[in-house]
């Protein structure tokens, strides 16, 4: 059996972070490095996503081309991924040839067959910079929320997906103009006629996917599919192969899960084999790890791509991880929130494994997690330090010292009740790792590991061997020979977490690496066998380290307080008659609670003096309801009603936002009747 494992392909607009590797390429490559030691046949394969606006975007605000932005950072998240030891079989491009023929053939195959539906669309248009706008070319105000600086196909305040269309006051980010619509041409993917066939697949074949991308997948079915077009207006990204399309390519979202294909193809040209082995052939399992933001698109999106194609084998499982917080708050590329990988290895030198034991050991595997630098030097200090590297220390520098470097050999005649109940618990080991890594429980698997070198770190202190070597050396034989066993024991178990410390203890050991099904036993050193003198597998991370980088994440943030403290410059100018249209109100909230399934949203009854309305505010994570039943709030009443999670929202409360980002109500300076009007 073949296994097919995919990693997200990441942005070439910047470099990979903390975030990226605990929720979606640390899982992905320890699960194939486990593979591997169980004697699979894996293909890990993954790449830059090197097309779309976001690298239109970063090219326009660096002064340079698109080409040049995903060369940078092509080899910098490449290099990132080497030196944090993900084992890719290949790291690929979505700009190589092979991935644009991949891709273009791959549409063609749709379109040839009938099944993509053609359509005009209207379309917002630059007529200043003459050339249609993506969705993040657009920025407006929110119809929803009122952020004055949503995008139009999202806004990152009250988290609404959106159309442009959608927008009021939309503006061109190109030019500041205002756009028009414009009759455009483009091919969709006729999602909602695969609902029944991806309800069955998703929703009674594969009810073992993870609670959240199970629930995820499940929401989006229940509010039915859609059409998606696959085309879109650009100049950056696969063309597409029909004539008289000239300025228009595939859509990131559709030519991004092609790469899979197109980078085993490249592997397949690489190493001499067939790629259909791992895409077209019923044998194969096919594992998506991603995370939490792009399940829709590996969990429905793609699978439909696939069905429609014909030919291709459908993912067995997406283990999504949710997101990875950092101090306690959302990681921000934007914002500069980060770990960057490239910057903590010049930081921690040869500390790799430090940071994907703390990564794993705080995986965001069911729910949002937190790093926190602090956490990360405990677990290093008190973990891998004090216990892993601790124990295997004591054995290696005993056998050492007793018996030149010699494994001792073990006499079974001697054993107490309490060797062989060690000697069981060491076989036990490789399943019950083993089997949480295959039910994708990463951190339980990690936590097992522990627990072995933590049995050995118990067994030496309970059996005590140094006071023992004088007056029962035969006993203490035995001791280090199975301290040494589990020694050996850990370098096979750790090494899809920690494969540098593995390869310290394999030269420890003066061992050739073993596999899986090897381990559990404690005969893997065999008689005579000298071991080299112990080294150090972990150094102890100080104080003043982590001072270095809390100190650099509360100058980012004091910047960012000064920076948002500077006044948005005046709106474009409007007309009285324009003024006078608005109608703000004084009203009271009389009632409050929280909207179901919507973190950011309360639903709001206010008395505007006119009537009880109902009122959907984007201030949840600003205001607990009980506190703001009674607040004197203005209120724009004339706004015309617009329905938000199946509430019909009817005005709009006006809020002023602190450098902090903190809410505020705007409220008279004294009780007032409800009804009164602000002007």
């Amino acid at each position: 059996m073949n296994y097919t494992i995919t990693a997200a392909l990441p942005y070439t607009n910047g470099g990979v972070h903390i975030g990226h590797l605990a929720g979606v390429y640390l899982p992905a490559d320890i699960f194939s490095r486990y593979l591997r030691s169980r004697g699979k046949t894996v293909a890990f394969v993954c790449g830059s996503d090197e097309h779309g606006v976001p690298i239109t975007l970063k090219a326009r605000k660096e002064g340079i081309s698109p080409q040049q932005v995903v060369d940078k950072y092509h080899h910098i998240i490449k290099q990132s991924f080497e030196d944090l030891g993900i084992s890719f079989d290949i790291y690929h491009r979505t700009s190589d040839p092979i991935h644009h023929k991949t891709a273009a053939d791959f549409f063609k195959t749709l379109y040839d067959k009938g099944v993509l539906v053609e359509k005009t669309t209207q379309q917002f248009f630059d007529t200043v910079a003459n050339q249609f706008l993506a969705d993040r070319y657009i920025t407006g105000t929110c119809p929803k929320c009122g952020n004055e600086k949503a995008y139009g196909d999202q806004c990152e305040r009250c988290g609404s997906t959106l159309n442009a269309t959608d927008l009021i006051s939309p503006r061109s980010t190109l030019s500041s103009s205002e756009p028009i619509l414009k009759a455009t041409k483009h091919w969709f993917l006729p999602l909602d006629s695969m609902q029944t066939r991806l309800s069955k697949w998703i929703l009674e074949d594969h009810k073992d996917w993870k609670t959240n991308v199970y629930g995820q997948c499940k929401s989006w079915l229940d509010a039915g599919l859609q059409p998606r077009a696959v085309t879109r207006d650009l100049d950056w990204g696969v063309k597409i192969p029909l004539p008289d399309t000239e300025g228009k390519v595939l859509y990131v979202w559709f030519d991004a899960p092609i790469g899979y294909i197109s980078a085993t193809k490249a592997l397949a040209i690489q190493k001499g084999l067939r790629w259909e082995d791992y895409w077209q052939n019923e044998d194969t399992r096919l594992i998506q790890f991603i995370g939490k933001d792009n399940i829709v698109f590996h969990c429905i999106i793609f699978p439909a791509m696939l069905m429609l194609h014909e030919g291709f084998i459908l993912p067995e499982n997406v283990p999504a991880n949710e997101f990875l917080n950092l101090e306690g708050e959302k990681i921000s590329t934007s914002r500069n929130w980060a770990v960057w990988l490239d910057e903590y290895v010049k930081d921690f030198p040869n500390q790799q494994d430090s940071l994907r034991y703390a990564l794993c050991a705080t995986m965001p595997e069911t729910k949002d997690n937190d790093f926190t630098w602090k956490d990360f030097q405990a677990r290093n200090n008190n973990e891998l330090v004090a216990t892993f590297g601790n124990f295997i220390n004591r054995v290696v520098t005993l056998i050492h010292k007793y018996y030149g470097g010699m494994v001792p050999d073990l006499d079974v005649d001697i054993l107490t009740d309490y060797d062989r109940k060690i000697i069981d618990e060491i076989a036990l080991f490789p399943k019950k790792i083993g089997d949480s890594i295959e039910q994708y429980r990463f951190r339980e698997a990690l936590t097992e590991l522990m627990n072995l070198a933590r049995l050995g770190n118990k067994y030496l202190a309970d059996t005590e061997p140094w006071k023992l070597i004088k007056v029962a050396p035969d006993v203490v034989k035995n001791i280090l020979k199975i301290g040494v066993e589990i020694t050996a024991n850990l370098s096979i178990l750790a090494e899809p977490f920690m494969p540098f410390t593995t390869q310290k203890l394999l030269f420890m050991l003066n061992a050739h690496k073993m596999n899986w099904d090897e381990a559990g036993r404690i005969d893997l050193l065999p008689k005579n066998h000298v071991i080299n003198e112990s080294q150090l597998l972990f150094s102890k991370i100080e104080d003043a380290q982590i001072e270095v980088q809390t100190q650099r994440l509360a100058r980012i943030k004091a910047e960012q307080q000064a920076d948002s403290k500077a006044v948005e410059p005046q709106k474009i100018d409007i007309i009285f008659d324009d003024f006078v249209k608005i109608d703000i109100r004084i009203g009271t909230i009389v009632a409050a609670e929280k909207v179901a399934k919507a973190k950011k949203l309360l639903k709001l009854t206010i008395d505007t003096g006119i009537d009880q309305r109902t009122v959907v505010s984007g201030i949840a994570e600003h205001y607990s309801p009980e506190a703001i039943v009674g607040q004197q709030v203005s209120i724009l009443v004339n706004l015309a009603a617009r329905e938000i999670k199946g509430i019909a929202s009817q005005g709009m409360i006006l809020m002023a936002e602190d450098a902090d980002g903190k809410l505020r109500f705007l409220q008279p300076s004294q009780q007032i009747a409800n009804g009164s009007t602000v002007s």
